[in-house]
């Protein structure tokens, strides 16, 4: 699909600077991840420092892992003089959709020194998934 950046002529839109200014906040608060493969199970890892268990939801739909919940720091300093405050807060979701043989019933989740690590095994290959012979018929 082709997006136009201009509404008519030569004149750029002027919305178009904060087109989709929404979608880049929302991956500004995203956190960081990495997906990673071997022989026996898949592995998402997010980083997700300061953040509670309890902030985080974890849930499996129709063979994507969702990872959504709110992030909040707070840190606030004074002086005689000065005062100073950095604030990072939001709601992030992440997704991320699963192989075919990727197991969703046994999906596990690991929350250690701000890394939520998911494991999702492999499905063993069934004789049925296999490779069939299909029957060509005349006609």
């Amino acid at each position: 699909m082709v997006e136009k950046s201009h509404t008519s002529g030569f004149w750029p839109s002027l919305q178009e600077p904060f087109r989709n200014f929404g979608a880049r906040i929302a991956e500004w608060v995203a956190p960081a991840s990495e997906a990673s493969v071997n022989d026996s199970a898949y592995r998402i890892a997010l980083e997700l420092p300061g953040v509670a268990d309890e902030d985080i939801h974890l849930s499996v739909e129709d063979g994507v892992v969702i990872v959504s919940g709110e992030k909040k720091t707070e840190r606030e300093e004074k002086g005689e003089s000065w005062y100073f405050s950095e604030r990072q807060f939001g709601s992030f979701s992440r997704s991320f959709r699963l192989p075919p043989d990727a197991d969703e019933a046994k999906v596990e989740a690991v929350l250690k020194d701000g890394v939520l690590t998911v494991t999702i095994p492999k499905r063993a290959p069934s004789a049925a998934e296999g490779t069939k012979r299909v029957n060509i018929q005349r006609g």
